[in-house]
């Protein structure tokens, strides 16, 4: 028991260790200071700008950041969808995997431009090899996206009075080159050399220890996992995601891909900090979503740890916590790690089953995409956090009786609107998709039965726990869902949609707005935003909305399972 308290130490203080040298680079990389790897990527770059016709050279306003965001974004889902629905006959097939129906194309090709990677089919049997590298050309571009669109805010929060925030398709080749695919490249090598696959030769056929044939998928595993974990993207190779051995085979793999999960969503948060030469307010945020984090994952432990109450009360030894649903070469101390740090993210890769969690962790998990901003995803993540902030100077500014600031600029009606828009649009997604299938459900429970593994409280855990995932760019699922029918694919599908894009434009345009507005010098009656109390203010607005919008729901689901056993 101690080595696995141990090894979630050693865990996150890899992460920290990486992360704060890792930010420093990143705010390096948005401010265009010499790094190692600019004469690397420097001829490449001028290579992608010159075939894409790019003046690199002009400067955008916040809404022409968005409008190359959008582009950038459509034309690779219409891209994903012209693959995925003919990759019968294209090449790069050698298992011969049938093409997608349009309706889980439609779902697949918005989960991962929008960086969800919800997987509504099993990678190993429903895709080709071209249409697994088109879905991992994808992870590269949804993260880089809004790493890019993340150093737009930042510039837009530096500056004392602009209309213009740099060019978003030179922050988004930087964030793809100098960032992502150094980083993929050495986990791809870690993963590679520790046996997972990397090839593009179709199946092997092993004899098991009973003396059976088994045909085995393989394929560029080693390559996509990298992008999947340090993008937040998630979407696994196979479909079991990382509890799968050929995804990540030994402790030493489940670490390296934990780490990576986490790295970049706190190196943003530091790259703030450099960026803004505001040392100190990135250390607040990073404090903020620290005691979040520590919130949801000390429960979580305990209660994997602990075991299942209603099959101790069986009599049945539990000495290696709750089991069911796990790996043994991880154990539940390190399974409940990593459901953690995946849904306080918008990772979404699993090393267990989550439908098998003990009921305090299906309520932490599902928290931890609820609240949506305690790290968060790359580069998103920010902008949901940047949100809460923003709510939060206003309502100590009406406490003190000051007009509000931020920054040196005056927070007015218009950035409050945006922002309650926003803030409130994730719980209205939640909410409404699972008030719309409950009712459906209980409409017709013998129609709909295959959507239900375990009906009941955990069946609508199931329910929640998919719009939620959906809507929180996560993509992780309980998997006592049928989910693979028109109904969730085209549901989900618009909730990602709606989940990704608008959450994404109500913070640039907030930023966007203040940046334009005269500076205000700071005084002796600034409010703060640097300090351990504005840090708590921030944190009271967000345990707020989460407790109003969600406390409901999870009584109807975890918390009424918690106290049925």
């Amino acid at each position: 028991m101690d080595s696995e308290i141990l090894g979630i130490i050693v865990t996150y203080g890899l992460v920290l260790l990486f992360a704060i040298p890792l930010g420093r680079y990143i705010g390096k990389v948005f401010t265009y200071e010499n790094t190692w790897l600019d004469k690397v990527f420097n001829p490449l770059d001028r290579l992608f700008f010159k075939i894409g016709g790019i003046n690199t050279g002009k400067e955008m306003t916040w809404k022409e950041h968005l409008v190359a965001l959008l582009t950038i974004n459509l034309t690779w889902f219409i891209l994903s969808m012209l693959v995925l629905t003919n990759m019968a006959w294209l090449p790069l097939n050698p298992d011969e995997n049938p093409s997608m129906s349009l309706d889980l194309a439609f779902n697949t090709s918005v989960s991962f431009v929008t960086n969800t990677n919800l997987q509504h089919y099993s990678g190993e049997t429903a895709l080709s090899y071209l249409g697994q590298l088109t879905l991992m050309l994808w992870q590269f571009i949804s993260a880089a996206t809004g790493i890019a669109i993340c150093a737009v805010v930042f510039k837009a929060m530096k500056a004392k009075t602009a209309n213009t925030l740099g060019n978003f398709y030179s922050y988004f080749v930087r964030s793809a080159t100098r960032i992502l695919f150094p980083l993929a490249v050495i986990v791809a090598i870690i993963l590679a050399f520790n046996g997972t696959p990397m090839t593009f030769e179709g199946k092997d056929s092993i004899t098991t220890l009973e003396g059976e044939q088994q045909e085995i998928s393989r394929g560029p595993v080693a390559a996509f996992v990298a992008i999947k974990q340090l993008g937040t993207n998630g979407g696994g190779f196979y479909g079991p995601n990382s509890s799968n051995p050929m995804e990540n085979p030994t402790y030493l793999t489940n670490i390296v891909e934990t780490v990576s999960i986490f790295l970049i969503p706190i190196a943003l948060v530091f790259a703030l900090g450099y960026v803004l030469k505001r040392r100190k307010m990135a250390w607040t945020i990073y404090g903020v979503m620290t005691m979040g984090f520590l919130l949801l994952l000390i429960p979580s432990v305990i209660s994997e740890m602990n075991g299942n109450a209603a099959i101790g009360e069986m009599g049945i030894s539990q000495q290696m916590g709750s089991m069911e649903g796990k790996e043994v070469r991880f154990g539940a101390a390190a399974s409940a790690n990593w459901a953690t740090y995946t849904t306080c993210t918008s990772n979404g890769s699993v090393n267990a089953m989550h439908d098998s969690m003990t009921p305090i962790t299906g309520a932490t998990t599902l928290l931890g995409m609820m609240v949506n901003c305690f790290y968060g995803g790359v580069g998103v993540g920010f902008l949901n956090f940047y949100i809460f902030i923003i709510l939060a100077v206003f309502i100590s500014g009406l406490m003190v009786g000051r007009t509000p600031e931020f920054l040196g600029k005056k927070i007015e009606a218009r950035e409050m609107k945006i922002a309650m828009m926003v803030a409130l649009l994730h719980p209205f997604l939640i909410l409404a998709g699972t008030a719309l299938a409950s009712y459906i459900y209980a409409g017709n429970p013998q129609e709909y039965a295959g959507w239900l593994a375990n009906p009941g409280y955990h069946g609508f855990s199931e329910m929640l726990y998919e719009f939620t995932s959906s809507s929180a760019n996560n993509g992780s699922g309980f998997e006592g869902l049928g989910d693979n029918t028109p109904f969730w694919n085209y549901a989900c599908g618009v909730v990602m949609l709606l989940a990704r894009y608008l959450p994404i434009i109500g913070p640039v345009a907030i930023a966007g707005i203040l940046a334009s507005k005269k500076y205000v010098p700071e005084s002796s009656g600034t409010l703060k935003t640097d300090t351990a109390t504005f840090g708590f203010m921030v944190f009271a607005v967000i345990f707020i909305v989460a407790a109003l919008s969600f406390f409901p729901a999870l009584t109807l689901g975890p918390i009424a399972e918690y106290f049925s056993m």
